[in-house]
């Protein structure tokens, strides 16, 4: 189990760093003048691959949380609230990952709407989710 452990936080830890740069490219591209074109292609094509990237490593961050969940039963029981607020972040990482997507789509099809600003903000939100899992696994205060 503990090597299974192990690889979830690596795995989780890797996917939550793409979430951390993404959103800061999003907030390069939304200060791009318009006609720089070259600029904006190399932003767009980083955050197609970071994108990519961090797609891969979800999946075996979700499946291995799985396993130590559903398996070896880490968080099941009476008194585990944590790990029921733990799954409510996850679901909500699960979909900010794909709100990215859709932001993604947005630049590359010249749609966006959204300041630099608001992109500044988005991007702090995935730092808030993970401090908030690693402390509800960690401290476990409910």
């Amino acid at each position: 189990m503990l090597w299974i452990k192990a690889f979830h936080i690596v795995f989780v830890a890797s996917w939550f760093a793409g979430l951390f740069y993404l959103p800061r490219l999003f907030v390069n591209l939304a200060t791009v003048p318009a006609d720089s074109h070259a600029e904006r292609e190399r932003l767009l094509m980083m955050a197609r691959k970071l994108y990519r990237f961090s797609s891969l490593l979800m999946v075996p961050a979700i499946v291995l949380g799985l396993v130590l969940w559903l398996y070896y039963g880490v968080g099941l029981g009476p008194g585990n609230v944590w790990m029921h607020l733990k799954l409510l972040l996850v679901v909500g990482a699960i979909g900010y990952h794909h709100t990215c997507r859709s932001l993604l789509r947005q630049f590359e099809q010249l749609a966006n709407r959204r300041s630099e600003r608001w992109f500044r903000v988005f991007n702090e939100a995935s730092v808030l989710v993970f401090a908030a899992i690693v402390v509800l696994v960690v401290v476990k205060p409910f």
